[in-house]
């Protein structure tokens, strides 16, 4: 999908978001009133105040104005308070006077779903569109930018100074969200900002996240989406913030299948819209988190951790159990944690005692309440060995006695450069430990094991990330004639699903190895093909009707001499008229019997907002039972049509297992590269590919059936 324009930049949203002057459009005195409230919140406000209601001459010691007209100056933002049907022409004439930006409370908008409400928020559109007037909302709850201490909302946002760190910037389309995440300041949770888009009449969470990309203050970006009108936007505002060197973290709501749409192949019912997000996410190099619990610590880790200098992770602990759960952890989100080099062996072993674990994990054991300097100690020879990149502390207890501990290995971590982080084990999780670590510039804090190791992975990736490795990964693809052979197979196709020769024909061309076959339209033939084909054999109805052909019973296997395959032609025919008047068989295909081998998925269909998609997953007749895929967007090359086979659940099959056959993974790679350039291609015309099953042997790899539907192309 074409963005209908690029995301506003900082400098277009500074007026709004970074205010110098604020003028409150219903302001007054009654408490509890949306301008009484957000004037409340301005105490600490630098810039400039003007409140306008024409019912007050003064609302208690502050001077209130008639209009806006009436004003010393054109304010950067004015906060509109009102009642939605006087929101209009404030806003009309916020464009007149030029004034930076408006934020509008006002709801009952587009998201009561009715037609004239929605053709109301279109007019606050066009006003935009046409002034260059920026506006929030409606239905927004407001803002919070703690670095210009403007907090412009109805709601309560935690009181919070002027950041003397790098913080973390909320971009949510939630104003109930963000203000969620926000009061974690309560807790030392340093923040920039803490902003919602509401229902985006015309500043949305795509721009909010490239302002934030290039904030002042902002270290880090927490962000929250539902889903994205325009979703390019939204990938072009996460390059910006990782371009700028800010962690972007994703948090994607309204994951379920209920709103996909019934498709014709396994591709399409496999390759839903959430895997589409992921997949362009992952494009931009934004990280991405599953549930809301996790998106603070992950972000705020992110924001505090340095480069890693090193792939090793050291624990310690008081308790063994934690440390045994530690490498639990490791081992499933594949960190490393090396034993200590000699220099940090020996403080430890001289630190430990022997019923305790001078080893990675380590276990300081309880000894360390009669020896408060010894985990110092032991924290700070890891620190400093060359093998660990961090290092993390479990907290079992709640308790004051650990307070010491945190901002000792904070400042030994500070000094080395490298990241720390501590797990409050306790369920009691705002005990003693919990503020003091969030508000340590240096150590993240966790409340699950698996969940900090979980975020180091993501850390070292993140690090790791290559922005122009997909640029430089050339997809494999056809020249011009065949692609133009293509195109008018495509067209010529007398159905909208093409028939399995017809899409083995198409595949072909592309450089997909396909199995020959014979289209056949009696017993006879049928034999004849299978006596010039050599048995065994394969005869498979060819329908229109029928995309998936094993379900519906007209597939029969490992025909060994003329008699079965008579019987096969006469079952074949029986079953398709059993499914149905409607069902139109075309022929029987007869095909040599592929030796057994490895069955792969690979399909591709087109998502409506995203473009083509690449989708590879352990095939044959189980693949939505087993669902085992990856998806990602096409076109691709082969260097990331390795990366996604390395992603399966089940990859280690492709290297042999049990004594099968290990696969080409090069020829493999090549063949999802070619698939994806065929869905890219003719991305117009192809609606859904199913490869499935893609047989790898020892023999080589050869697509056995196929699947190819095309956009309709009717009226």
């Amino acid at each position: 999908m074409t963005p209908t324009r690029p995301v506003y930049r900082h400098a277009d949203l500074r007026r709004l978001l970074e205010p110098g002057s604020v003028a409150i459009v219903g302001a007054s005195p009654r408490a509890g009133a949306f301008g009484e409230r957000t004037f409340s919140q301005l105490t600490d406000f630098p810039g400039r105040i003007y409140l306008v209601n024409a019912r007050y001459e003064r609302i208690g010691q502050h001077l209130c104005h008639p209009s806006l007209d009436s004003l010393p100056e054109v304010p950067d933002c004015v906060v509109i308070a009102v009642s939605r049907d006087l929101v209009e022409s404030y806003v009309e004439e916020c464009a007149r006077l030029g004034v930076g930006g408006v934020l509008i409370f006002a709801s009952g908008y587009a998201e009561t779903g009715m037609p004239e409400r929605k053709a109301l928020q279109a007019r606050l559109s066009q006003i935009a569109a046409r002034s260059g007037l920026r506006i929030l909302g409606p239905n927004s709850m407001g803002f919070a930018n703690y670095s210009a201490q403007a907090l412009l909302s109805f709601a309560t946002y935690s009181k919070a100074g002027v950041p003397t760190r790098p913080a973390i910037g909320v971009a949510t389309q939630s104003g109930a969200m963000s203000n969620s995440l926000g009061q974690a300041a309560e807790l030392g949770v340093a923040f920039s900002h803490v902003l919602a888009s509401g229902n985006s009449c015309d500043v949305d969470v795509a721009d909010l996240v490239a302002y934030l990309a290039e904030a002042p203050h902002c270290g880090g970006i927490a962000c929250v989406i539902e889903g994205l009108a325009e979703p390019q936007r939204f990938l072009e505002a996460a390059a910006l913030a990782r371009s700028n060197g800010r962690p972007l973290v994703v948090c994607k709501t309204a994951t379920g299948t209920a709103g996909a749409q019934a498709a014709a192949s396994h591709t399409g019912s496999l390759a839903g819209s959430n895997e589409a997000y992921n997949a362009a996410f992952a494009r931009v190099g934004a990280i991405v988190v599953e549930r809301f619990e996790d998106l603070l610590e992950v972000v705020s880790f992110m924001v505090k951790a340095p480069t890693p200098k090193a792939a090793g992770v050291a624990m310690i602990s008081t308790s063994g159990g934690a440390a045994i759960m530690a490498a639990d952890s490791a081992q499933r989100h594949g960190i490393d944690m090396p034993q200590p080099g000699p220099q940090a062996h020996k403080v430890l072993t001289s630190r430990i005692p022997d019923f305790g674990s001078a080893r990675n994990p380590c276990d300081v054991t309880a000894q360390v309440m009669s020896d408060p300097e010894s985990l110092s100690a032991c924290a700070g020879a890891l620190l400093d060995d060359p093998a660990f990149g961090a290092v993390i502390m479990a907290q079992p207890q709640a308790y004051e006695f650990a307070v010491p501990r945190i901002r000792a290995i904070g400042e030994l971590a500070r000094q080395a450069d490298k990241a720390a982080a501590n797990v409050l084990v306790s369920q009691w999780l705002c005990g003693p430990g919990a503020k003091e670590t969030e508000q340590e510039p240096s150590m993240g804090l966790f409340r699950s094991i698996d969940r900090c190791f979980a975020t180091l992975r993501r850390w070292q990736d993140w690090h790791a990330w290559d922005h122009t490795a997909h640029e430089r990964d050339r997809p494999a693809t056809a020249d011009s004639a065949t692609r133009a052979d293509v195109r008018r197979w495509l067209l010529a196709a007398r159905e909208d699903v093409l028939t399995e020769r017809e899409s083995k024909q198409i595949l072909q061309a592309y450089g997909v190895p396909v199995v020959q076959e014979t289209l056949v339209d009696s017993a006879d033939a049928a034999v004849e093909a299978a006596r010039r084909a050599g048995y065994p054999v394969v005869l498979k109805g060819e329908s229109p009707d029928l995309p998936h052909k094993t379900e519906a019973g007209v597939v029969q296997l490992g025909l060994a001499d003329d008699s079965a395959v008579r019987r096969a032609h006469a079952l074949i025919s029986q079953r398709a008229r059993a499914a149905g008047a409607h069902v139109r068989l075309t022929g029987v295909i007869v095909q040599p019997m592929i030796p057994a081998g490895l069955e792969l998925m690979v399909g591709a269909r087109a998502d409506h907002q995203f473009g083509p998609l690449i989708v590879v997953g352990m095939g044959g007749t189980l693949v939505e039972l087993l669902r085992d895929t990856v998806v990602d967007l096409a076109p691709i090359g082969p260097t990331a049509a390795a990366d996604m086979l390395d992603r399966l659940r089940a990859s280690k099959l492709l290297d042999g297992f049990r004594g099968s056959a290990v696969v080409d993974r090069v020829a493999l790679a090549r063949i999802i590269s070619r698939v994806s350039s065929l869905a890219a291609d003719f991305a117009d015309l192809i609606a859904e590919i199913d490869v499935n099953p893609l047989i790898c042997s020892a023999r080589g790899i050869v697509a056995v059936d196929a699947l190819i539907v095309r956009r309709p192309t009717g009226p």
